[in-house]
């Protein structure tokens, strides 16, 4: 510790002869006292400092591990004499953070949560990296890696067909972080699972990232899967149902529970959060902020009927797979789809050129909408292609069921007509508008002739309707043109008038 000399102040404004502005040389006495006395406060504060920063023993059969996180920081607590209340006061954590940290709980501490909790502590350099070191080692172990929970994708029931540039498009943006939460939209069917799927699997297998996938299945009877009772999948079911209005879990990062939240679990590290399936949920946006604020590296991947419209979401209109068209010579990805699946239950189905001909006009007339293609597809052990064309001209909607799977009857057909109720009343009208003109494409200017409303609000309206799947955008030497989907077309006439 360094003394400080009084330096006299200027004798101006205090009237003092020159003489008395000279320094006093003191006794020889007194220098000694002086001096003994700035070495017992050096010697005292060095003995501070090396306190503060010398090792602290290792446990018993440790070897040259590092100590774990929790035991650091309650050695160092106990030794400065601080309770965790006064922890948490010096560090502007919470009393609970500090009690998970010291138990170990947090398997992902944040590293300014770390540095906060070594700064109240006033530990020294070769502390302060003992204890970010130690924080390393839970930060990077595997997610799970002690309590069974998977941070793998699941495995894909078939390859994705069609879908390459989508999957590009959207991998990169998660991978950059550019976007942290895609919401991938679209008609039921279009297949938002199989490319939310494909796009986790690359980021897991290309960039490394641990994926916790949480689907709320249709099926169920609420929709919420069952809750695991504890470890990671535990923290994720509470996370993810408590961000929606409906859900009976606290808040993440909220409330007075002792549990730990996922956002403690996760800290810094890059991880995907996908919910799948998240169609009629009204997600919490305050909350939804907090999780993306807490967890600087999650991305988060969602699928779903309509767009949440909260700050930061980044929209994903899926639509049904490219169809050929009538006079091209490539082949698109819904005729790709349909002729894999047909090789699959009937291999000499298509041999020639005329065949490949039928199975673009079928991909055709189901608007290439991957679920549709597959429930055809399965009526071709029943049906040559060329009769199964003629009885999907004449109406497609029987062939929406896939023998294969009775479970699914009546499924598709259901969802499709829920879209279309689901849409406000003076959409609906444009719509069965749109579906009784006898022209298949429609530009913006025939939609604001045909219903006579001004071009603002015909603008709004199809944009929805474009949202929500029913119609789609048809480029050609035209310009940009509509189209209702064939299906919703047929699912509308068959739908009983209000």
């Amino acid at each position: 510790m360094k003394t400080s000399t009084m330096t006299p102040q200027s004798g101006r404004s205090t009237g003092l002869h020159e003489q008395a502005l000279r320094p006093r040389t003191p006794s020889p006495a007194r220098r000694e006292a002086s001096l003994t006395g700035s070495a017992l406060q050096q010697s005292a504060a060095a003995s501070s400092v090396s306190a503060s920063d010398a090792p602290l023993p290792l446990p018993a059969g440790s070897g040259d591990e590092l100590p774990r996180l929790g035991l650091l920081i309650r050695r160092h607590r106990t030794r400065t004499g601080l309770t965790q209340r006064e922890l948490a006061d010096l560090s502007t954590i919470s009393v609970r953070a500090i009690r998970d940290l010291e138990q170990n709980r947090v398997r992902r501490p944040r590293t300014e949560t770390v540095r906060l909790i070594a700064d109240a502590l006033r530990l020294g350099p070769r502390s302060r990296e003992t204890l970010q070191q130690a924080a390393a080692q839970h930060r990077f172990a595997g997610l799970g890696e002690s309590d069974g929970a998977d941070a793998t994708p699941p495995a894909p029931l078939r390859p994705l067909t069609g879908r390459a540039d989508e999957t590009a498009v959207i991998a990169a943006e998660l991978a950059t972080g550019s976007q942290r939460l895609v919401h991938i939209v679209g008609l039921p069917g279009a297949g938002k699972t199989s490319l939310a799927l494909e796009v986790a699997r690359r980021l897991h297998r290309e960039e490394r990232l641990p994926v916790l996938w949480f689907a709320r299945s249709p099926r169920a009877g609420s929709g919420t899967p069952d809750s695991p009772r504890s470890g990671t999948g535990r923290l994720l079911h509470d996370c993810v149902t408590g961000l929606f209005t409906d859900g009976t879990a606290a808040a993440p990062g909220t409330g007075d529970s002792d549990a730990p939240t996922l956002a403690e679990h996760l800290g810094d590290q890059v991880v995907l959060l996908v919910i799948d399936g998240a169609s009629g949920r009204s997600v919490h946006p305050e909350r939804l902020a907090r999780l993306l604020r807490d967890c600087p590296g999650l991305r988060v991947l969602v699928t779903s009927d309509d767009p949440w419209h909260v700050p930061g979401e980044r929209v994903f209109l899926l639509t049904p797979l490219a169809t050929d068209h009538e006079d091209g010579d490539t082949v698109g990805g819904a005729t790709q789809l349909l002729l894999d699946d047909i090789r699959r239950v009937s291999p000499g189905a298509v041999t020639t050129a005329q065949d490949l001909a039928v199975v673009a006009d079928i991909s055709r007339r189901l608007d290439g909408l991957p679920t549709a293609l597959l429930a055809a597809s399965s009526w071709l052990v029943l049906y040559d292609a060329a009769s199964l064309r003629r009885r999907l001209a004449e109406d497609p909607l029987p062939f929406l069921d896939h023998l294969a799977e009775p479970e699914t009857a009546g499924r598709c057909l259901a969802a499709l007509r829920d879209r279309v109720a689901a849409l406000p009343q003076g959409h609906r009208a444009m719509l069965a508008a749109l579906c009784d003109a006898e022209a298949a494409e429609f530009s913006l200017d025939d939609v604001e002739a045909l219903t006579g409303s001004p071009l603002g609000h015909c603008g709004r309206t199809m944009r929805d309707l474009l949202v929500s799947g029913v119609v789609r955008t048809v480029a050609g030497p035209a310009g940009t043109r509509f189209q209702v989907l064939r299906l919703i077309r047929a699912a509308c006439r068959d739908t009983p008038a209000d």
